[in-house]
């Protein structure tokens, strides 16, 4: 039986942050829980790391293989950088016998005296070694020499109950290369814990897991992205905002640029979200970047997250306009992070977006842009799911964020691939407009959650010192609609200046 020193912690924890954290702090003691999942989700990766952990922690740690051997075991250790020295392998190899055609048995299913021996083996090295913590490699295994569901079930109760008596906590893996529809374990094990690979159409593949069944303990449900890196799995818990609360002052930000703070009724709010929305080429990043400058001069942190735009050109063209992100990322004033939509889950953009906030003390987000994020998840259903919860987050912890979505199409009737308009509490609309042979650009805002802004549309220039915003325009009517018509005694149209 395990020390009560050994036992220092109310729940055996994984080791896995992400996943304890699921859990709750990990699995409650001296109990059965099953890891399940198809070959190559990570099974194997995760009950080395629950072992490991145990020797850490002074938990006599024991891997039971049937179908491994502890050769490979302990190259899959070394890939991670890890040392089995302190776990106790216990390989079952099949006798000679069954290796032998001249005698293997015709009349008598083999199987009849190879459950007992395995059983009786695995048993014994329990025995010798009295772990804490033991590891059951596979199941599959044994439901082949059980050779029928009841009989399993007896078996995997026999087991529950022997290791129950012995006070260990027992993780029993199942790589569903039998029967996936056999849930004999599910309603014997304490909790059951599922992982899954799924296999873009593009990109590398994802992983994640769920927690099936936990008796008499709250877990996070749902969903949860991971991935298995050198050094083990990795895994990102779903953001629950309502989690996350802290007290702030709500107080309007500036965009460094007065007519913009003007079209915007005083700027944006501190602890909100704003959408910048427009057809490609009309600076949606820029509008945004203007507030994670200002940010940064007010004494602030801010952190850009591009999906569409490569760094170095993005970098060239705001140093063109006077703007130095490179001097700013250099100076930790700015972090600034491309994300490959392709290689990265939702989950875990999330979880690098929490980070930057809770732990570098970020209050100014740029998310550039929606469509990348989209391409992450094509599911529009949950990407919108994903986007509030990040942002109730965001809101909840003070950072300002600010968004943009590329819409089809240049003038007219415009559409975006995904609508978060309702979701953002400020959006501003940008637009191109023809007048006298020349395209210009138009910016309005038509939300804002926060308190008044200005109805009135403004033309803007991108110039040399980045954005320049001017007067309302009084003097035209169907700006929006991309060809205005000349109403009042004036167009109050802006000079034109080199782009």
């Amino acid at each position: 039986m395990p020390s009560s020193a050994q036992q220092s912690t109310p729940q055996a924890a994984f080791g896995i942050a992400g996943l304890d954290d699921i859990l709750s702090g990990g699995l409650e003691r001296d109990r059965v829980y099953l890891l399940e999942g198809n070959p190559g989700t990570g099974k194997t990766t995760g009950a080395m790391r629950f072992l490991i952990e145990g020797a850490d922690r002074g938990e006599p740690p024991l891997y039971i293989t049937l179908s491994e051997t502890e050769a490979e075991l302990r190259s899959t250790a070394e890939s991670h950088g890890w040392s089995l020295d302190g776990v106790e392998i216990f390989e079952l190899v099949p006798p000679e016998s069954l290796l032998d055609e001249d005698q293997q048995q015709s009349l008598l299913y083999s199987s009849d005296l190879e459950l007992g021996e395995t059983t009786r083996l695995i048993l014994d090295a329990v025995e010798r070694v009295k772990p804490s913590r033991v590891v059951i490699d596979s199941l599959s295994e044994i439901r082949l020499l059980a050779q029928g569901s009841l009989r399993y079930r007896r078996q995997v109760l026999a087991l529950k109950h022997y290791f129950a008596k012995h006070g260990a906590t027992v993780l029993l893996l199942d790589d569903l290369t039998t029967d996936v529809n056999d849930k004999t374990v599910h309603s014997v094990a304490h909790g059951v814990i599922q992982l899954n690979e799924l296999a873009p159409e593009y990109g590398s593949e994802r992983r994640r897991l769920r927690v099936i069944k936990y008796r008499a303990r709250k877990y996070r449900g749902g969903y949860h992205d991971f991935v298995i890196r050198s050094g083990g799995l990795e895994v990102f818990p779903r953001i629950i905002a309502a989690e996350h609360r802290i007290a702030f002052e709500r107080v309007a930000v500036s965009s460094g640029i007065p007519e913009l703070d003007t079209l915007l009724g005083g700027g944006i709010e501190r602890g909100s979200s704003a959408l910048i929305l427009g057809p490609a080429g009309t600076g949606k990043s820029l509008f945004a970047i203007h507030f994670a400058v200002a940010a940064i001069a007010r004494g602030e942190r801010a952190a850009l997250f591009l999906f569409d735009e490569e760094l170095g050109l993005l970098f060239d063209r705001m140093l063109g306009m006077g703007i130095d992100l490179a001097a700013l990322q250099r100076e930790q004033k700015l972090i600034v992070e491309q994300i490959d939509a392709g290689e990265m889950s939702p989950g875990e953009f999330a979880i690098r977006v929490k980070r930057c906030v809770s732990e570098q003390n970020i209050q100014t987000v740029v998310i550039d842009s929606l469509n990348g994020y989209r391409v992450a998840m094509p599911e529009e259903q949950f990407l919108i799911l994903h986007i509030r919860e990040l942002l109730q987050y965001l809101n909840r912890q003070g950072a300002s964020t600010f968004l943009t979505v590329a819409q089809h199409g240049l003038v007219g009737s415009l559409s975006a691939p995904v609508d978060v308009t309702y979701l953002a509490d400020t959006v501003v609309l940008l637009r191109y407009f023809e007048s006298a042979g020349t395209v210009r650009r138009a910016a309005s805002v038509i939300k804002k959650r926060s308190g008044q802004h200005e109805k009135a549309i403004r033309e803007y220039t991108i110039t040399e010192h980045g954005l320049k915003l001017g007067a309302p325009l009084a003097g035209l009517h169907g700006i929006l609609r991309g060809v205005p018509d000349v109403v009042g005694s004036g167009t109050q149209l802006m000079e034109s200046s080199p782009e």
